[in-house]
């Protein structure tokens, strides 16, 4: 077999032809083929550089190839400890475990390592339905938890219609912002009148049916949305009323992303089961995991947990992790996240003044996202699940000057690496803020 360096026709074509693409037709794809990346960047085969301001799928968050977990990553290798089956114990996996549990909040102290969030969020609802002995899991619809089969189904956004029907027992419910309909204009009136129906419908559902309620504790794809002041505490004592575990999805908005190493102290509260991944490794290796409650570790100490896959607490991702870990801490990745979110804030109310294209902006940490409209008086640029060709035109731009995100309907994603610096930050921005040109356009005709 030859190993001569492909070039750049080659690579893409010989990936369109011979593999299939996620979330695309396999025709409509253009790929960048990427080579190499560093820090904040990118670079393509042809080696020109992209600013990733989305870190790849929100999951990059101490940037790329950073040395010393690549040290880490080859010690390693060459401990000679690469796989072995979930049923045997390893160092890293010890290691792992004891450090997640003096870093998560609470009385989560037992992980079950998976290789993905959406493996996680399965994870999650099989022990949640095993613990309680009932079936239904509440979601919201502005929610994404993974492309599995469950995952799908726990899915609200349109990306899971396709899938349907699929496996019973996966209640949607509003979100406290909603598209189109309003819960109210401050969040006090959000967090009281969401509660009021979302306790009607459990009631409606029956709540001993009922064994959990996943949420993504931050929003993300469907909107970067931070619940209203008071949700989350108001929903942990609404779901402890009835019994029902509350899960929080932190694949996306864990491990720094919002300033809180975790999303759901911004809330102070404990959910029953965490789930985590992308951020856990930086992407580096696949590695995710369910985090449970001392109560639930008890009850799976003395009851079967049916579950678990070949490559569940593969000790390279693991050690991966641990190094990880280490980066985050040893460069104060989450207090920098936190700087960081005003400079981002700052940098979004200058475009908004400026283009009248900008509905909105909103971020959290690094965690932000800018809306678009179509006119002044706010109608967003593309319909519910759809997009707008001037959307498509700007992500063009963005390419075509070296800045790598992606879009949401009519939402612009931005979602840095936590180690980007102020300037990195302006650079990016800058790119943006040639580009609205483009959605302006719309605007004033």
């Amino acid at each position: 077999m030859t190993t001569d360096k492909l070039d750049t026709k080659q690579i893409v074509d010989d990936c369109k032809q011979y593999t299939m693409w996620s979330w695309a037709k396999g025709s409509a794809v253009s790929p960048l083929a990427v080579e190499r990346a560093e820090g904040v960047y990118f670079y393509t085969a042809e080696g020109k550089r992209y600013l990733d301001f989305n870190s790849q799928l929100m999951s990059v968050n101490i940037g790329h190839s950073h040395p010393k977990v690549l040290a880490k990553m080859k010690q390693a290798i060459d401990n000679q400890l690469l796989f072995v089956a979930p049923g045997l114990a390893t160092a890293p996996r010890a290691r792992l475990g004891k450090r997640l549990a003096a870093l998560v909040p609470g009385d989560i102290n037992t992980f079950f390592f998976t290789l993905g969030g959406a493996e996680a969020n399965e994870n999650a609802v099989k022990a949640a339905r095993l613990y309680t002995g009932r079936h239904k899991i509440l979601s919201r619809y502005r929610s994404y938890h993974g492309a599995t089969h469950v995952g799908m189904m726990m899915t609200g956004d349109p990306r899971r219609i396709p899938s349907e029907p699929g496996a019973p027992g996966f209640i949607h419910v509003m979100d406290p912002i909603p598209y189109e309909y309003s819960f109210g204009d401050t969040d006090e009136q959000r967090t009281a009148n969401h509660l009021r129906y979302l306790e009607e419908v459990i009631t409606y559902e029956g709540p001993t049916t009922i064994a959990a309620m996943i949420i993504e504790t931050v929003i993300g794809t469907n909107g970067i949305l931070p619940p209203p002041e008071g949700w989350l505490k108001g929903l942990r004592q609404l779901l402890d009323k009835y019994g029902i575990l509350l899960i929080c999805d932190e694949v996306m908005c864990g491990f720094g992303r919002t300033g809180k190493m975790f999303a759901f102290e911004h809330g102070d509260i404990i959910p029953d089961i965490l789930t985590m991944a992308k951020g856990l490794t930086s992407s580096y290796l696949p590695l995710g995991a369910m985090g449970v409650r001392d109560p639930i570790a008890k009850h799976f100490q003395d009851n079967v947990f049916w579950g678990g896959l070949t490559y569940n607490a593969h000790a390279l991702c693991l050690a991966t992790a641990e190094a990880v870990l280490d980066v985050m801490e040893e460069e104060q990745l989450v207090a920098h996240a936190a700087r960081m979110q005003h400079v981002m804030l700052a940098e979004m109310a200058a475009l908004k003044a400026k283009h009248p294209s900008i509905r909105t902006f909103r971020a959290i940490g690094l965690f932000g996202l800018i809306e678009l409209q179509k006119d002044l008086q706010g109608t967003k640029m593309a319909p519910y699940g759809g997009s707008h060709p001037a959307i498509d035109k700007l992500m063009g731009f963005f390419k075509q000057e070296g800045l790598y995100t992606i879009s949401h309907w009519w939402n612009i994603m931005c979602n840095p690496p936590l180690c980007i610096t102020e300037a990195e930050l302006r650079e990016g921005f800058e790119i943006i803020d040639r580009g609205l040109a483009i959605t302006d356009a719309v605007v004033t005709g």
